[in-house]
């Protein structure tokens, strides 16, 4: 293809490097593994900005998923708890995922009942919105769970 987006056809690359540079462009191979190789003629210098240009608008329609933590404690007051469960749902309106973790202090590993009642109170209170990916588990001295958006 030359400058003008019409196509010159099947040539020898001595002959498309002389049509180039006779019009003061490079010639720029866009498919290696094509049989015969496809070659464009234009300037390099605008090849590459329109590269970057489709990357850069590429990264812009993905959307990246995060992890977000959200702390409890054995002992949490239901203020505390209200206004953890509120995050957690704006957390997964954004499209995110939750890691809801416990950790126990001290001795409160001596009522480990307690601690799995808040998480599945916890559970229990978003499930409308999410889909357990790993549920509740104990590992060393915290529980923790995994919810995602519901698709």
């Amino acid at each position: 293809m030359d400058e003008l987006g019409s196509m010159l056809g099947v040539m020898s690359v001595r002959e498309a490097v002389n049509i180039a540079a006779g019009r003061g462009l490079n010639l720029i191979e866009i498919s290696p593994n094509a049989s015969p190789p496809v070659c464009k003629i234009m300037d390099l210098g605008k090849y590459r900005y329109e590269k970057k240009k489709r990357i850069q608008e590429n990264k812009k329609k993905q959307k990246v998923i995060e992890i977000k933590e959200i702390k409890l404690s054995p002992n949490i007051e239901d203020g505390d708890f209200s206004i953890k469960l509120k995050k957690a749902r704006e957390f997964i309106e954004e499209g995110n995922k939750i890691k809801v973790s416990l950790q126990f202090k001290g001795r409160e590993i001596m009522h480990k009942d307690v601690g799995f009642a808040v998480i599945k109170r916890f559970k229990e209170e978003v499930i409308d919105l999410v889909r357990v990916d790993s549920d509740h588990k104990l590992e060393g001295r915290q529980i923790i769970m995994i919810l995602s958006p519901k698709q």
